[in-house]
């Protein structure tokens, strides 16, 4: 095999691992993944152990039901200009999308939160920076010092960051937010708006 090629046994090892940890931060069991796709759980089961091999018949049904592309499912190695294509971070089970490229100035991501999150008691934070927050889908609970809102779609928050804060998802569905942030307190410039 060629050196520029893919270990192929290595990455059908890392599907199982892959395939749990998505269906987990999506919040999923595996009976809801096996109602959505036709899998039986057993089978569910064995891939997610690493005790079956994934057939391209069983990746796509998965892909369709998680939303996810194929390329990212199996971790396939990236293609063409690696500054075109934004890779995802997953943090604390957050999904985190860049949106942005350049360095420095207002950046924007785009964030998905799975119900329920994150668990435990809310803990407020401050740093330096100011953020806006605008809710496409889901519900967004805000703790921003005294007050203590619930987002709903089509909603914005901007705050100070210096300002006590904290939020997470209260709903049973995933929330997916936009974000843009200012770690210097760069502002959000509105130029127009029409009401």
């Amino acid at each position: 095999m060629s050196e520029d090629l893919p270990d192929l046994d290595g990455v059908l090892d890392a599907v199982g691992p892959r395939l749990r940890a998505v269906r987990r931060q999506r919040g999923a069991t595996l009976a809801q993944v096996s109602e959505s796709t036709g899998i039986s759980v057993s089978t569910l089961s064995r891939l997610e152990s690493g005790r079956r091999r994934p057939t391209l018949e069983l990746l796509l049904l998965l892909a369709r039901a998680h939303q996810l592309p194929l390329d990212e499912l199996v971790g396939a190695p990236e293609t063409g200009d690696p500054r075109i294509h934004r890779r995802p971070i997953t943090r604390n089970g957050v999904t985190i999308i860049p949106l942005t490229r350049r360095p420095g100035g207002v950046q924007a991501f785009k964030h998905v939160i799975p119900a329920h999150w994150p668990p435990g008691e809310p803990r407020l934070q401050t740093h330096e920076g100011f953020e806006w927050l605008y809710v496409l889908s889901g519900r967004l609970r805000l703790l921003l010092g005294e007050h203590d809102v619930v987002l709903t779609p089509g909603e914005v928050a901007e705050f100070d960051t210096h300002i006590p804060h904290w939020f997470g998802n209260p709903s049973d569905e995933p929330s997916e937010i936009l974000s843009l942030f200012g770690p210097q307190g760069e502002r959000a410039h509105v130029r127009a708006t029409h009401g």
